[in-house]
This record gives C-alpha cells, sequence and structure tokens, in this order.
C-alpha cells in the first residue's frame, strides 16, 4: 500500500523532509539547481536519503510531493518560482471572491495557490480525471485546509472533453503528470474514465462566471475549449485564459486561433504556455 492508495494516509507533515533532504531542497531554491535539467538528480538523491513523497509548502500551500514519477511535483519541490509567471497572470486577473477554473488540475499547484488568492468567498473547480493524480489533489485540497477552510474548492474526477461520455487515458513513461486522452489504438496501460464537456461542469459547480482558467490535457485543449466557446454564454467566458501550447501539434483545430477571433487578445507566450485576456 502507498500513500496514494492508502484510505487513511499518514497526516501532512508526517514526511516532512528531514535534515538532509531539508539541505538539498534550500540548495536547489537558492541556486541554479532548481533548473529542470537538474531535477531529476535532484529527486534520485533526495529519494536515497528517504524514499516515499515529501510535505512541504510551495506558494502557501501545502502539498505531498510524490516528486520520484512526477515532473510538475519535481517542479515544484525543487523550485520554489515553479510556474510563477503563470500564476501571477492568473491571480492579476482573478479577485478576491472571484472564481478559477483548473482544467487538467494535476496535485494542485494552481489551483490550491489561486484558493488562497481568491479567499473564502471564492470559487475553485479543479478537473482531474486520473485517479492516482486525484487521490494526489485530494489529500492536498485536505492539507491546506487550515487555510481555506472557508474557501469553496470543488474537486471534479473526469477528463474535460467534448462529450459526455467517457474516455480512455493513459501515461507514456513514467511522468504521471503527461496522462492524456488516447486518440489512436489504446496500450494495454489505458484505463477509462468519465468524460463531460466543460460547460456541464460548470453548470453542475453552480458557476455562473468565471475571472480566469487554465488548462493543461497534453493534446487534448482544442476538444475540451473550441465546443465550450461555441455552446457557452458569452457571461461564462473566463476573461483570462493559461493554456498549454507544448502539444498543439496534436490539436485537430487551432483552439488559440479561435479564442483571438472571439476577442481574446493573446499577451504573452512561454515556453510552454500562451496568456490570454479580453
Amino acid at each position: 500500500m502507498t500513500p496514494d492508495t492508502d484510505p487513511s494516509p499518514a497526516p501532512f507533515g508526517a514526511f516532512a523532509p528531514n535534515a538532509a533532504q531539508a539541505a538539498i531542497i534550500s540548495l536547489a531554491h537558492r541556486s541554479g539547481l532548481k533548473r529542470g535539467a537538474f531535477r531529476p538528480w535532484l529527486s534520485r538523491l533526495v529519494n536515497l536519503l528517504r524514499a516515499g513523497p515529501v510535505d512541504v509548502q510551495y506558494q502557501g500551500a501545502s502539498f505531498r510531493f510524490h516528486h520520484q514519477a512526477s515532473a510538475t511535483e519535481r517542479g515544484a519541490l525543487f523550485n520554489p518560482d515553479y510556474n510563477l509567471d503563470e500564476l501571477d497572470f492568473l491571480r492579476q486577473h482573478t479577485p478576491a471572491g472571484g472564481v478559477f477554473v483548473d482544467v487538467g488540475a494535476n496535485v494542485g499547484t494552481f489551483a490550491l495557490v489561486i484558493a488562497r488568492h481568491v479567499g473564502a468567498q471564492g470559487k475553485v473547480v479543479a478537473i482531474e480525471p486520473h485517479p492516482t493524480t486525484f487521490a494526489r489533489l485530494s489529500f492536498n485540497k485536505a492539507a491546506s485546509g487550515a487555510t481555506q477552510r472557508s474557501t469553496q474548492v470543488r474537486l471534479v474526477q473526469a477528463a474535460a472533453g467534448e462529450a459526455d461520455g467517457e474516455l480512455m487515458i493513459e501515461t507514456d513513461g513514467d511522468n504521471l503528470g503527461a496522462s492524456h486522452v488516447v486518440t489512436g489504438t489504446a496500450t494495454a496501460r489505458a484505463i477509462k474514465v468519465p468524460s463531460l464537456r466543460l460547460i456541464r461542469i460548470l453548470e453542475e459547480s453552480g458557476v455562473t462566471q468565471v475571472d480566469a482558467l487554465k488548462i493543461d490535457v497534453e493534446g487534448f485543449e482544442d476538444r475540451v475549449l473550441i465546443g465550450f466557446f461555441r455552446d457557452a454564454p458569452q457571461s461564462l467566458w473566463p476573461r483570462a485564459v493559461v493554456i498549454e501550447h507544448l502539444s498543439q501539434n496534436e490539436w485537430r483545430e487551432d483552439c488559440i486561433a479561435d479564442m483571438v477571433a472571439r476577442g481574446f487578445a493573446v499577451t504573452r507566450r512561454t515556453r510552454s504556455n500562451t496568456f490570454l485576456s479580453r
């Protein structure tokens, strides 16, 4: 049994870094070792000092990071500025009491950080289909509960898609965060998960307006967004969007161009993401 499958996992703090692990993490934070090329090496070293996850704070929220097989969890563990440009953009466009939607929430490094920002009167909808990742997201939400006890954070265990039903997802290699919807022939590693249209998820969450949305679904972004913007009232359109474009070669339609045609403006591009606002 692992912390992912234990129905009663050890409370947050049980896997706090030991002295040697803390020294390595601190060194990474203060040096160029926090960069991506060094993180797998750092992860192996931290794991040699004590195998298993590590309980830490990231951007003010509490996380149990299973860094050994997750690029996102490694990044947030070793780099205090991981995704900081994206987070700052989303915080800039999401006021206290606002609404944030995270499509492909992973373990919550966007959703739970923005939850602290929107406060008790705000709302966060975090959508994550993979059962292992969803279990980590759920634990991290509970671990962060002391600082967001009254915040409305709704977790949705489903894949956002172009239709309601089911989809197959699978993970290539050992990076859990790279789980993606199967669009061709499924392998033996593929699993079946529920699929829901984004507009349905928002309606069932009681959301009537969205301040900001982040989407990272490994090449399935167009299937989520094209139909959403076609069918949803403009009152439900987010004012700001961060979309990962690393897998845009897998899009059937250019969903960024579709958003621009609908009045969004591209304000910035990073290596991984495009920032849009309207």
